[in-house]
């Protein structure tokens, strides 16, 4: 089993303890009906899960973090084919387009259309995606009947989302701008937001930091399932720090109507400011919107809140406000995770660009860790050292020690001396 399938598995167990390590749900029970299930797990299949086991994993967790989760090293490593994010976003994409068609036929056309390969991605490694994503069977799309609902206490859900922005005029071009926003669902406060000229996770990155840094830490993280929400370096994020990371059903947008009526409260309120007193940068946008929230939205009496504004509401549950204990955590959590092979001369290639790393990993399997700042080698959770982009013309003219990999070579010519 190989490094990715590890987490892919602890990602997995952090899903089915998240409800109690938050204490959303009755242990008891909750254990009783996982007992009686099939759960599909990554790399094992389809297995049903001991509630003894369930709670092996929520003590490991409670001692030792994330980490513990991952199944222990073995020898032997999987090789199964698995679809990339790219691949999977690009196989709903188009199962979206035909809904009206069955899987197996669905599953043909993909081959046919030299989508897939047959003997790569198997009918039932499709079947399980458009499972998971609720694109199966005959109530796709299917309004539900929907009840209002609220909780009553601060940082219990905070409803994530991304909104188009107003169009800005930056040298002469037109830039189109993305909101990305949460709101605590009790008292209808934005944690954070801020404007980006991209839909890409480091702008979603900035915003769970700053939210996190600035109104603590949510039991739930309710988002769609828009690539950003469901990546893998947002669900290890959640998983480290002990947040659960919800997502709302397909063709579902009604579940988040907090957060998409704070949009349309942005619309109507704040954008009629920037048509009158325009703005020529980005930073010059957030800096008019996080005023205008603080001292309009925030300081506004809302409707649904009893005659309070949301700062009141906020202010008067402090008392049930959990900040992380090290923000600095924040720093680590959020860099994008991969594994790599180091070869016999010390390198990874990453992104099509060589970097080097200490001699002692060679022949080692090591997980990296990437900003936008670098690059950097992890070890059991911990950071050990970064890897160096190799600038091939200077590495040319360095004298190199030899690898202690070297094979020994004895030359009869010489008496059966060894050479090193």
């Amino acid at each position: 089993m190989n490094e990715k399938t590890r987490d892919e598995v602890a990602l997995f167990r952090y899903g089915l303890i998240a409800p109690l390590v938050n204490q959303q749900v009755e242990a008891k029970t909750y254990l009783n009906e996982i007992e009686g299930k099939m759960h599909m797990v990554p790399h094992y299949g389809e297995r049903k899960i001991a509630a003894k086991t369930v709670q092996e994993w929520l003590l490991h967790y409670r001692r030792n973090g994330f980490e513990a989760l991952k199944p222990k090293k073995r020898a032997d490593r999987g090789v199964s084919r698995r679809l990339s994010s790219d691949e999977q976003d690009h196989l709903l994409d188009k199962r979206k387009k035909s809904l009206h068609m069955p899987i197996s036929v669905f599953y043909e056309q993909l081959i046919k259309k030299g989508e897939i390969n047959k003997n790569e991605v198997s009918y039932s490694t499709i079947n399980r995606l458009l499972k998971k994503h609720n694109l199966v069977g005959k109530h796709i799309g299917v309004t539900q009947e929907r009840k209002r609902f609220a909780h009553d206490k601060v940082n219990v859900l905070w409803q994530a989302d991304l909104s188009h922005g107003p169009y800005l005029t930056i040298k002469e071009k037109s830039v189109k701008t993305f909101l990305i926003a949460y709101i605590d669902d009790c008292s209808r406060l934005v944690p954070y937001g801020q404007f980006f000229t991209s839909e890409k996770f480091d702008g979603l990155r900035v915003v769970t930091k700053e939210a996190l840094i600035r109104r603590g830490k949510p039991t739930i993280i309710y988002a769609d399932n828009g690539k950003i929400y469901r990546s893998e370096t947002l669900q290890y994020a959640c998983a480290q720090i002990g947040i659960t990371l919800a997502h709302t059903q397909p063709y579902d947008p009604q579940s988040k109507g907090k957060i998409e009526r704070f949009f349309k409260t942005v619309q109507t309120r704040f954008y009629p400011l920037l048509r009158k007193d325009p703005v020529h940068s980005v930073e010059e946008l957030n800096e008019r919107f996080w005023r205008w929230l603080e001292e309009d939205y925030h300081r506004r009496v809302h409707a649904s809140l009893e005659g309070q504004t949301p700062h009141e509401v906020f202010q008067s549950q402090l008392d049930h406000v959990t900040f992380l204990e090290d923000i600095d955590v924040l720093d680590t959590i959020f860099l994008k995770r991969e594994h790599r092979k180091v070869k016999a001369d010390s390198t990874i290639t990453l992104n099509k660009k060589l970097y080097e790393v200490p001699n002692r990993f060679i022949g080692e399997s090591i997980d990296i860790r990437i900003d936008d700042k670098g690059v950097y080698i992890f070890e059991e959770d911990k950071r050990v050292g970064e890897a160096i982009l190799v600038n091939v013309h200077d590495n040319a003219h360095v004298k190199r020690t030899r690898s202690p990999f070297s094979v020994a070579i004895h030359s009869e010519e010489n008496g059966g001396k060894t050479h090193v």
